[in-house]
Order: C-alpha cells, then sequence, then structure tokens
C-alpha cells in the first residue's frame, strides 16, 4: 500500500495539492494565451476589412486598436488591444 504510514499520506497528499495548483496555473495561463489569440486574430480581421492605404490619423481606427499610449524621455510604448505592446524609439 502506498500510503502505509501517517508521513507517507501527508507526502502524498502534499504532493497532489501541488500537482493541482501546476495544473490550475497552467489552465489559467493557456485561458490568457488563447484570449491574447482570440484578440490578435480579430484585430487582424479588422484591418483586413478597412478599404485602402492609411495615410493619415484615423480616430475611429485608433480607438478600435490601441489601448494605451505612453510617452516615456526617449520612447513610446504602444499597448494593443490585441494584447500587443511596441516599443518606439523616439
Amino acid at each position: 500500500m502506498l500510503a502505509s504510514s501517517k508521513s507517507d499520506y501527508d507526502n502524498l497528499a502534499a504532493e497532489i495539492r501541488r500537482l493541482r495548483s501546476i495544473k490550475q496555473n497552467m489552465q489559467e495561463h493557456n485561458a490568457q494565451h488563447q484570449t491574447k489569440r482570440q484578440r490578435i486574430i480579430e484585430m487582424t480581421e479588422f484591418l483586413d476589412i478597412q478599404s485602402g492605404i492609411i495615410t493619415e490619423y484615423d480616430d475611429k481606427l485608433t480607438r478600435q486598436l490601441v489601448e494605451r499610449i505612453a510617452v516615456h524621455d526617449k520612447s513610446l510604448t504602444v499597448d494593443f488591444k490585441s494584447g500587443v505592446d511596441i516599443a518606439v524609439e523616439i
């Protein structure tokens, strides 16, 4: 019998809890990854239906795609709603 003593049982129970925690973390990570992939797909589809080449600022397009723009001393960070972040040196 695997759990023949209290110590063995405690060790086995601790290992089960540890593995459950790892499983939970992996499931959360996979869900976040899938959500990010879906947002990228949606952003790509949105850009595909846009007509023509973008030659000037478009407020509607910007609001659809950009979550936040952070201004730093020598760079900008653009956080897209898809979850992708881009740093631009200025």
